[in-house]
């Protein structure tokens, strides 16, 4: 996952968890009326209930009077009544859609994607970009396995065209070369065209000789060769961290030509 991104998804997650966390937790207030002069505890409020109640009853005893079944009932109004304002039936103040105990789910579900989140990205900063490359020296087989002209067998896997000739004007002599397959315009990779006997660019139209040289096209200098020589077990070792450029006269160093 891309680091920024998983910090923004974080950053929203935590958001959302915070905010179900505040409404979960919001009490509502029950309200009450108050004395002109002080207000009254819930206590007060019970007794003062409870008094007016009894006083009420007793004056409706001396004008009718109640049975036994009434007096229980209006006691147990009475005790309700207390046990309300003792402790208040609050109403659930979450949306009408979904109960307290589906909100706390909520809350907690996004908390724990929010800290998956911030593991997740913590954990991506640990493990740094690598990039695999091929080998920068590998060898190629012996001498024998190729003919003349250019061999493509390594341009995909190493990056390099083999090339054999009968005669190299900078060494005067016959052998192999190894050219980079890296245009030097913009940096793609031109193709061989062996009926024209030429690399061509397909970007920008740059063409190479099969020597390297640039010709045609936008490119500004020749194909880079790369240090090509004789392994210890006689295969051609081809070495692309020493590159040797035309421009520069490099290309006369015993190292970028193998002669046999």
């Amino acid at each position: 996952m891309n680091p920024f991104l998983a910090v923004i998804i974080t950053g929203a997650a935590m958001f959302v968890a915070h905010l179900l966390v505040i409404l979960l937790f919001r009490t509502k207030q029950v309200p009450r009326e108050a004395a002109p002069h002080e207000t009254p505890s819930p206590g007060d409020a019970v007794l003062a209930d409870v008094g007016t109640t009894e006083e009420t009853t007793v004056a409706k005893a001396a004008v009718k009077p109640l049975d036994d079944g009434a007096l229980a009932g209006r006691t147990t109004t009475a005790a309700a009544r207390i046990a309300e304002v003792v402790v208040p039936r609050t109403p659930d103040d979450m949306s009408p859609l979904m109960g307290r105990r589906g909100w706390m789910g909520l809350a907690w579900g996004a908390f724990t994607a929010s800290t998956a989140g911030c593991l997740a990205a913590t954990g991506r900063y640990m493990f740094p970009n690598v990039l695999n490359e091929p080998p920068q020296q590998f060898t190629i087989g012996f001498p024998a396995d190729y003919g003349e002209g250019v061999d493509e067998r390594w341009k995909d896997r190493f990056g390099v065209w083999v090339v054999r000739t009968p005669f190299d004007e900078y060494h005067e002599a016959a052998g192999f070369y190894a050219l980079l397959v890296t245009c030097t315009h913009l940096g793609c990779t031109p193709n061989w065209l062996s009926a024209e006997s030429k690399f061509k660019c397909p970007c920008h139209g740059s063409g190479f000789r099969p020597t390297g040289i640039n010709f045609e096209g936008p490119a500004p200098r020749p194909l880079e060769r790369a240090r090509i020589v004789l392994a210890e077990d006689g295969q051609i070792l081809i070495d692309k961290a020493n590159k040797f450029q035309q421009e520069l006269g490099q290309w006369e160093d015993p190292e970028a030509f193998l002669a046999v």
